[in-house]
């Protein structure tokens, strides 16, 4: 999935907002290496867990189910705006169908805080383990 306009704003409005901005490097002329974070967890029956993580620079930003046991559920997984003062994740892109193996993209045109988020979708029969690949700059 790719942001639309009305979603890249509340994205960018969110965590240019924030109360706990983020530095945005200095020399933007160098070009931006990729970081690769990775979240394992569990999941519970009407559950939902969200991960935070820091976007430094202005990019794409990639959440992927690199795993899920059992491999046949179906989850939630969202990106979204992370509020650090709530510890609350405000959903922007959401996959309500999600199997291992999906993933939601959006772009960053600043630094700020944003989040990873696995929910049950009500499919669940009881707790499960996953595993999300998050990619950003």
């Amino acid at each position: 999935m790719i942001l639309s306009a009305a979603a890249l704003a509340a994205v960018f409005c969110t965590a240019a907002c924030s109360s706990n901005p983020l530095p945005v490097p200095d020399d933007t002329s160098t070009p931006a290496t990729p970081i690769n974070e990775t979240f394992d967890g569990q999941l519970t029956i009407n559950g939902a867990v969200a991960h935070p993580f820091a976007v430094q620079r202005v990019g794409a930003v990639t959440v992927k189910l690199t795993a899920v046991d059992p491999t046949d559920v179906t989850i939630g997984l969202s990106l979204g705006t992370w509020n650090p003062n709530l510890n609350t994740c405000a959903l922007i892109i959401t996959n309500d169908a999600a199997l291992g193996g999906a993933t939601v993209i959006g772009t960053a045109s600043t630094a700020g805080a944003f989040c990873a988020r696995v929910y049950d979708v009500g499919k669940l029969t009881r707790s499960i383990l996953y595993t999300l690949d998050v990619t950003h700059f």
